[in-house]
């Protein structure tokens, strides 16, 4: 045993659980965590301009790379209740990040100290732990607690509150003796999984559907080793893209309202089957269970049991692990070929890829208006960024797009806040994935406004040397909200434009996205023509290796461009021209016309 203040025995365990990597913001609170911290010297730490931005930096460094943990700090009052959006967004697509926060005294808590909040009680909702420590002696093992928690069952965010006397009490602590506890992760049975697939061979036209949570148990070479050996086509959510290569010959497209392909939706009506891993039947993948389950038998593969029920009640669920269910598929399947049990599907799965030959030639996308349509900037980006890309992006029109239009090859190079969708994180999220590898090739994608809401984390890039490119689809408008609005027939406080008396070579955009980039110490480019993206690209990334910040290329668009959605998976409207000239039709309505 070794006598230490009680904020060196969390640093301690800290360094035993992993963690190597802090993102935050100091203050008098958690000041006495920090001197622990320096004094260690093992964590390295990146300063964010704003705590809330300090909560997506760590969500991005978590989802970047299997097994990481994102550690997000501030002090107390203000900064924790910042980092609340953070811990929403983390906790919704099951995203393990550790938040610390300082507190006020002990004996000062319900006094309304200056900047005392219950943090705790205001985070429990958005967590699956938030607790003020109130014993000196429990820091450590409230630690240990923590990180056993974000692991185990279904991954999620912890906030752990330090009143400032003690993070600063001598307790005693044998680091030398800790060990992580073991973590918990429920399994399929065989007799599940036979069932299962019991049910998959008597099927005609099968699918599976899969979710984020093969991606979080880093298990995407399993679900395509079991969709190869059964021959099944596969849907990935939103928060799966890239667990199956786009081009992979068994890979559907996606399903649902908005982050869909025409071709994706076709298919999924077309079958009969579903067998869903890891997934939660979010919203906007299904629209209405109505439609979506009609004609349909549905297996659930989940790790928490709450999941199984909750949006609809499938014909089988089973509770487990993504990782520990796909390889008992796979054994299973394998199995059940070798010994001639395995109904033949390459008949359906030709089918499904005949569709998104047919249907994605409906959509067009050369088009050489100026200023630019959305549609052109991802065909130019598709073109230039090649299949090592990563995609980091949040919400809005710009992002509903871009799961229309662009590819993703490769499991978490999809990196996107699927249900909370706040505006503001893909920029720092972007630089929380530049931390967790310093190789990869990254681009973030915004619309005007998400990029402006926390658009001061650009200094962060510019001073820790964080290069990546970022997209700006400009068209200075609420693009999501003022299509929405078409339903109340209004166009209300969605404009961002108006005239900018020092920028001149803006005027009806607004924000000059260049100067502000340049003054936060990073470089940035604007295009106004699809013939300048290339040599854009190619001039960003010169830059990043000369420079090393972040490069952001502003892309002018067409002021309203309205992108396909719908209410309902049978029911996605085109607004655009497309090659067959099939415009304001729903979905189901095209295909039946190329059939």
């Amino acid at each position: 045993m070794a006598k230490m203040k009680a904020a060196m025995a969390a640093v301690l365990v800290m360094e035993r659980e992993g963690v190597t990597q802090a993102f935050g913001v100091p203050g008098a609170a958690i000041n006495p965590f920090y001197a622990q911290m320096k004094e260690r010297g093992t964590i390295g730490h990146v300063l964010a301009r704003h705590v809330e931005a300090a909560s997506h930096m760590a969500e991005g460094y978590t989802r970047a790379v299997a097994g990481h943990i994102g550690v997000c700090i501030g002090t107390s009052g203000p900064a924790g209740t910042d980092m609340i959006t953070g811990l929403y967004s983390a906790s919704a697509d099951s995203i393990p990040i550790l938040c610390i926060t300082g507190q006020a005294p002990r004996a000062r808590l319900h006094k309304e100290d200056f900047q005392a909040v219950d943090i705790a009680a205001i985070a429990r909702p958005v967590t699956k732990m938030a607790t003020t420590v109130l014993e000196p002696a429990q820091v450590p093992r409230v630690f240990q607690q923590a990180f056993h928690l974000m692991r185990s069952g279904r991954p999620g965010p912890v906030l752990i509150d330090l009143p400032f006397d003690v993070q600063m009490a001598e307790i005693e602590f044998d680091i030398d003796t800790y060990e992580p506890l073991p973590v918990y992760k429920p399994a399929a049975t065989r007799k599940q999984v036979e069932k299962a697939l019991a049910m998959l061979a008597a099927s005609q036209q099968p699918l599976i559907v899969a979710g984020g949570g093969i991606v979080n148990a880093d298990a995407s070479d399993l679900l395509v080793e079991f969709a190869e050996l059964v021959g099944v086509p596969v849907i990935p959510t939103l928060m799966a893209w890239g667990s199956i290569a786009d081009d992979h010959p068994l890979m559907a497209g996606m399903v649902g309202l908005q982050t869909s392909q025409r071709y994706g939706n076709a298919s999924f009506l077309a079958a009969d089957f579903v067998l869903g891993i890891g997934n939660r039947w979010a919203n906007r993948h299904t629209g209405s269970t109505e439609v979506y389950c009609k004609g349909r038998t549905f297996v659930h593969v989940d790790i928490e049991p709450t999941q199984i029920g909750r949006i609809f009640t499938p014909d089988l669920g089973i509770v487990s692990d993504a990782k520990a269910a796909l390889q008992l598929f796979v054994d299973v399947a394998r199995e059940w070929s070798e010994a001639g049990k395995l109904r033949d599907y390459s008949a359906w799965a030709g089918a499904c890829r005949a569709r998104k030959k047919d249907l994605l030639y409906l959509r067009k996308t050369h088009y050489d208006n100026v200023p630019m349509k959305p549609q052109r900037v991802y065909q130019c980006m598709n073109n230039a960024f090649g299949k090592d890309v990563c995609y980091v992006s949040v919400i809005g029109l710009s992002q509903i797009a871009g799961g229309q239009f662009l590819h993703v090859y490769k499991p978490r190079h999809w990196i996107n806040a699927g249900q909370a969708g706040p505006l503001g994180w893909t920029l720092p999220a972007a630089l929380g994935v530049r931390v967790a590898d310093p190789e990869r090739k990254i681009v973030a994608l915004s619309g005007d406004y998400d990029f402006q809401f926390l658009i001061e984390e650009l200094a962060v890039g510019a001073q820790f040397k964080l290069p990546y490119i970022h997209i700006v689809v400009n068209n200075s408008y609420l693009g999501l909200i003022r299509q929405s609005q078409r339903g109340f027939a209004m166009d209300y406080c969605v404009q961002l434009s108006f005239d900018n008396v020092n920028s001149p070579e803006v005027q009806g955009y607004g924000i000059d996205i260049v100067k502000v980039t340049e003054g936060l110490g990073c470089k940035a480019i604007r295009v106004h023509r699809h013939e300048e993206i290339a040599p854009a690209i190619r001039q960003a990334e010169a830059w990043m290796a000369e420079h090393r910040v972040p490069v952001v290329i502003e892309m002018v668009l067409e002021r309203v461009t309205n992108i396909a959605m719908g209410t309902e998976i049978d029911q996605v409207l085109e607004f655009e021209d497309m090659a067959h000239g099939l415009a304001d039709v729903p979905s189901s309505l095209a295909a039946a016309m190329l059939d």
